[in-house]
């Protein structure tokens, strides 16, 4: 029985075999006992056989009344002054029984036995009344502040009785050890009416824990007319069961919400290999580097790609500018690749692991490789950034492989690995730097960009010697894995115990990796100008061959399109794949500029704002298309919509016709008349040709108002540019004398 009492009393339980039996009676005159299962069979037995039997536990039954079961006490559940107290409780009952304070003559002290407590000239009860006077003449101060102010000769012969298992926590009192997590108050309909409010205020604005005490009231008093309002728990206890059962109430009520709204929807993910699930988040790097170009100081983002069984830093990058779409793709490529060995870098630092030599690795990659683990991912958990949703990115993952676990939104604890490393970063490596800004402005030196003396090259370089030469041999401490708790790794201990127990895929991608994670484009080739990427025409000499005139033979959504590759970053290419050779990738450079290497590299921002300014500057040709609005505007100020012919409603084209009689009738009636009175049948026009008669008759009244306004003047050519000055000016040199005009002016004046 393990050395629990067996209670034989009626309505106890015991289990016999894995079944639960309940004593129905008890017959103690005949020795045996009425034990009945669940379904209600009734069975006697002897109480001997019930007490040797080799599987009998007792069960203890609660009331239903009491809830949730509780524990069972010991030492461990009280505090060092209370732990005092219940030995020296313990230590006076162990004397009154045995006569020494340990509980035995060989762990007696110096003096003892004390002759009211000698086993060998006193009896039991002789030392209980001795051991209760001594007590009650202790001050009663005293006596309450050493728990010993009610230990009478009844209290010492139950502490003697109940403390058979453990001494010193059956002597604590009780009151120390109470029940705890029970409320009586909390009815079910408190319950119920406890859970509608919390509905209730999450879909409200924020308000006081007084005015969800109002709602309960007002709940149970719809709900439930019957229930006595001074049964329903004051202000006080439902604070403290609102914080026991949904936690502090300090959040933002739109937090709250969403927490609320992800609580059903959050699965639990147990990683137990590398690469199951790869974290992966970008934060601002917290010290100033100097850029390449002018040396400027400046600020750039640091993106870390995360192993959150090994918590390895299987990949990152530094890039100047927030990162796209492109450098994320880049970046779970780089998780594939072993990272090669720098020059700087000695042999500790080379491929460790066991089961793979380093030469096996180092001729599988093609170069000397650090100690750094490289895996293809399988589940890539990222944050709600931009980039990071970006349909270029999705469909990045999707090539290789990946699953994608997006975190939920304002919730970074889903990625709390990758938040932990970057805090790592900055404690160990990053605040010791020059140049370091610290967590806010508040906290930022007088000058930091002018403290900056790292380039960024040299910062790629400074961390990545640090990631592979010390935080893959830094102790985890709390990340240690479920079967070794209390040990100690590192990342490159448990990467090493993962080979040995699942293996190791030595699997390196390919060179053409890389134009397969680059932006897809499906585009016809035109014959003389090749293709068209973002508003830039790119061209090469494969592509004059003739097949690539005609539609390709893709079907599907990109039915008859070639496919070309682009790198945002660098505008100055774009890869062509050949159906014919799909392991062959074709660079096309953009027309019109000289060799690619002569050319500075520009980005796609870079190509926008070009075409931007040509289109403002007008300098860009429009199509059909483009030019389509402004033939609209020149054809609605000539003939508008409202004035067509079939626009018209029945009514008004019976004005119109009406008009036109009206105006062949004013004709008829001007003419002269003649001898068979009207000139024959008016001649009807057609609309076109009354609205092109109408536009004649007015530039005929302009033109004889403008014959009108000259008439009787002859016009003269307006004197030329500069005539004036040329008669008036002091510069005009006379003619030579022996020209014509010259000789004809002195024979007049002879």
């Amino acid at each position: 029985m393990r050395g629990e009492l067996l209670d034989l009393a009626a309505g106890g339980a015991v289990r016999l075999n894995g079944v639960e039996w309940t004593i129905d009676a008890v017959e103690p005159q005949l020795g045996r006992i009425v034990l009945r299962d669940g379904a209600g069979e009734r069975q006697r037995r002897p109480i001997r056989w019930l007490m040797h039997h080799p599987d009998c536990r007792p069960l203890r039954v609660s009331p239903i009344s009491e809830g949730r079961p509780h524990p069972p006490a010991g030492t461990a559940d009280l505090t060092e002054s209370q732990l005092e107290r219940a030995r020296l409780r313990a230590a006076h009952m162990l004397e009154a029984e045995t006569g020494y304070r340990g509980g035995h003559a060989s762990r007696a002290l110096p003096g003892e036995p004390r002759p009211a407590y000698d086993p060998e000239r006193t009896t039991l009860a002789q030392r209980r009344r001795a051991k209760a006077a001594e007590l009650k003449a202790l001050g009663p101060e005293e006596a309450a502040m050493l728990g010993l102010d009610r230990m009478s000769e009844r209290t010492l012969r139950r502490l003697a009785t109940a403390s058979s298992h453990d001494i010193v926590a059956g002597c604590a009192d009780g009151r120390w050890m109470r029940r705890g997590g029970g409320h009586p108050s909390i009815t079910e309909e408190i319950r119920e009416a406890i859970f509608a409010v919390r509905r209730e205020s999450l879909q409200r604005s924020r308000i006081s824990m007084r005015a969800k005490h109002r709602l309960l009231h007002q709940y149970m008093r719809e709900k439930f007319p019957g229930f006595p309002p001074e049964k329903v728990p004051c202000c006080n206890t439902l604070r403290t069961v609102w914080k026991e059962w949904f936690g502090p109430d300090g959040a933002r009520q739109r937090y709250v919400r969403s927490a609320d709204a992800a609580r059903d929807a959050s699965q639990r993910v147990v990683v137990h290999r590398p690469g199951q699930v790869v974290a992966l988040d970008t934060t601002p790097l917290p010290v100033k580097v100097r850029e390449s170009v002018f040396g400027d100081p400046v600020s750039v983002m640091l993106t870390l790609a995360l192993d959150l069984f090994t918590h390895s830093i299987v990949a990152f990058r530094l890039t100047l500018v927030s990162d796209t779409s492109v450098d994320i793709a880049m970046l779970l490529r780089d998780v594939m690749l072993p990272l090669p060995m720098r020059e700087d870098w000695g042999e500790d630092m080379e491929w460790p692991y066991p089961g793979v030599p380093a030469t096996v690795v180092a001729q599988f990659a093609g170069h000397r490789v650090a100690a750094l683990p490289f895996f293809a991912p399988e589940t890539v958990t990222t944050d709600h950034g931009s980039p990071y949703k970006n349909h270029h990115v999705v469909e990045a993952e999707r090539t290789l492989g990946c699953n994608i676990l997006p975190a939920r939104t304002l919730r970074p604890t889903d990625k709390f690995a990758v938040e932990r490393a970057f805090s790592a970063i900055n404690s160990l490596l990053l605040e010791h730097l020059l140049g370091f800004t610290g967590a806010d402005v508040a906290d930022r030196g007088s000058d930091p960009e002018a403290d900056a003396v790292l380039s960024m090259s040299r910062m790629e370089h400074l961390i990545a010697t640090w990631v592979v030469k010390i935080w893959q041999n830094r102790i985890l401490g709390e990340y240690a894995p479920a079967w070794g708790p209390g040990e100690d790794h590192s990342p490159n201990s448990l990467f090493a115990a993962a080979m040995q127990q699942g293996g190791f895929a030595l699997q390196i991608p390919r060179p053409e990796l890389y134009y397969r994670l680059l932006k897809a484009h499906y585009v016809k080739i035109h014959p003389r100008r090749g293709v068209k990427i973002g508003g830039l025409w790119y061209h090469a000499v494969v592509l004059d061959d003739p097949r690539f005139h005609l539609p390709s033979t893709r079907g599907g959504r990109h039915k008859g399109k070639w496919l070309i590759r682009s790198d945002r970053r660098d505008r100055r290419t774009v890869f062509f794949q050949d159906d014919a050779e799909p392991d062959r990738w074709h660079v096309l450079s953009w027309t019109g500029l000289p060799r690619a290497t002569e050319i500075p590299a520009f980005s796609d921002r870079a190509a926008e704002t070009l075409l931007a300014e040509a289109r403002r500057r007008g300098l860009a040709p429009r199509s059909d298309a483009e030019l389509l609005p402004v033939l609209l505007e020149l054809l609605g100020s000539a003939i508008p919509v409202a004035q067509w012919p079939t626009q018209m409603t029945k009514r008004e084209r019976s004005r119109r016709s009406r008009q036109h009689a009206q105006a062949e009738a004013v004709a008829v009636d001007r003419a002269p008349a003649t001898a068979s009175g009207r000139g024959g049948d008016a001649e009807v026009l057609a609309w076109p040709d009354q609205a092109r008669t109408i536009q004649d008759s007015v530039d005929a009244d302009r033109r004889r108002r403008r014959e009108a306004a000259t008439a009787g003047r002859r016009p003269t050519r307006p004197p030329r540019l500069g005539e004036t000055l040329r008669r008036r000016t002091l510069f005009l040199l006379p003619p030579d004398e022996d020209e014509p005009e010259a000789v004809a002016r002195r024979e007049e004046h002879r």
